[in-house]
């Protein structure tokens, strides 16, 4: 049976390992990061305060979609502001800012809270998101992100007229090992998983820190990467043994490990 170490946060790692479980794989958990929201967080304040100014809303991540909307929840000087969102989901076409959510995890997570998205990319490439998101020019757009995001998107709006605001609400930080799964990266397992730029940086430090070699582990894993994102980051990081999902998602992952013949 083929063991897959997982190295996204725990919290979002149940629904990824019970599916590898039932297409035959061993799930190992290995988070290396941990999701930790902004607290105190003035520029998502403003920015909720003034969601009418802006023409997108543009969501590239579940975590986003969970800040957001907690804040929208808990915060009484923001609450006011829940209805302009959720009013979109009940066909005010005139309400701003429409809603486009990065990738189908993200928009199950905005029906989740109640609001259908306007728009999920075919890719989720900077060039084809804003490809599909149309003419932006003098359009703002309001990307709640994590605080070491990529620029690539918001230079991408940038470039062709549009005002990105990005705005940090959340923090990806490193985590100690599981035991259990530090024991088994050191006996080889088959494939590790990369879900992000952040969980290729944390790997590998958390590798090191273990007189672990992460670009000569034992039992030559792959490096399953969710995307071309993840990819780059691995390749700069020095990886090698790499294959990328073509579905840019956890399901993608299993499709391509469940498809391929790990040496």
């Amino acid at each position: 049976m083929k063991r897959i170490l997982i190295t996204r946060a725990r919290l979002q790692s149940e629904d990824f390992a019970e599916k590898l479980r039932f297409a035959g794989f061993e799930p190992i958990f290995f988070p290396v990061i941990e999701i930790q929201p902004i607290e105190n967080n003035l520029a998502l304040e403003r920015a909720l305060s003034k969601l009418d100014c802006y023409d997108w809303l543009v969501f590239t991540s579940v975590n986003a979609v969970h800040v957001v909307f907690d804040y929208l929840g808990t915060s009484t000087e923001t609450q006011r502001h829940a209805g302009s969102v959720v009013s979109l989901s009940q066909g005010d076409t005139m309400a701003n800012p429409r809603i486009a959510a990065i990738g189908p995890k993200t928009a199950e997570a905005l029906q989740a809270r109640g609001v259908n998205p306007d728009f999920v990319p075919e890719e989720y490439l900077p060039e084809s998101i804003l490809r599909e998101l149309g003419d932006v020019r003098g359009k703002w757009i309001l990307l709640p992100r994590a605080e070491i995001a990529l620029k690539a998107l918001p230079e991408a709006i940038a470039e062709a007229g549009g005002v990105p605001h990005e705005v940090a609400v959340y923090k990806t930080l490193p985590v100690q090992p599981d035991p259990q799964g530090l024991a088994a990266l050191k006996s080889g397992v088959d494939v590790v998983t990369l879900t992000s730029p952040s969980t290729v940086q944390n790997f590998i430090a958390i590798a090191r820190q273990h007189e672990l070699d992460p670009l000569a582990l034992p039992g030559n894993p792959l490096f399953a990467c969710i995307g071309p994102t993840t990819e780059q980051a691995a390749r700069e990081e020095g990886l090698v043994n790499l294959v990328t999902a073509k579905e840019y998602t956890t399901d993608g992952l299993i499709d391509l490990i469940s498809n391929m013949e790990v040496s």
